[in-house]
């Protein structure tokens, strides 16, 4: 029988290394994205400033997102610049509907 050499010794050792860290790598992967919801679970609809429940206010064609707690006013990814294109007359009557 034959001693197999250094070189394949080298391959199957790197192999078996290789084959090793995907695993771990997917491991880590679902781990992260478990992690991912279980963060997003307790923070949903919550007040960043209180932790609070937020509530969906609807104004037009937005949500905007008001702290039960605090009062908070939150806005989503892009809303900003919805709010902004407002006329001046929109945009009084927009705050006030966010007044205490």
């Amino acid at each position: 029988m034959e001693k197999p050499s250094e070189k394949e010794d080298e391959h199957f050792a790197r192999l078996e290394f290789e084959q090793k860290k995907k695993r771990e790598d997917e491991k880590h992967q679902r781990l992260a994205e478990a992690e991912k919801g279980r963060l997003k679970d307790l923070h949903y609809m919550r007040c960043p400033k209180c932790g609070m429940q937020l509530i969906e206010i609807p104004y037009r064609d937005l949500k905007i997102d008001k702290c039960s707690a605090c009062h908070g006013v939150w806005l989503d990814a892009g809303e900003l610049e919805q709010v902004s294109k407002f006329e001046e007359k929109t945009l009084g009557k927009f705050f006030s509907v966010f007044k205490k």
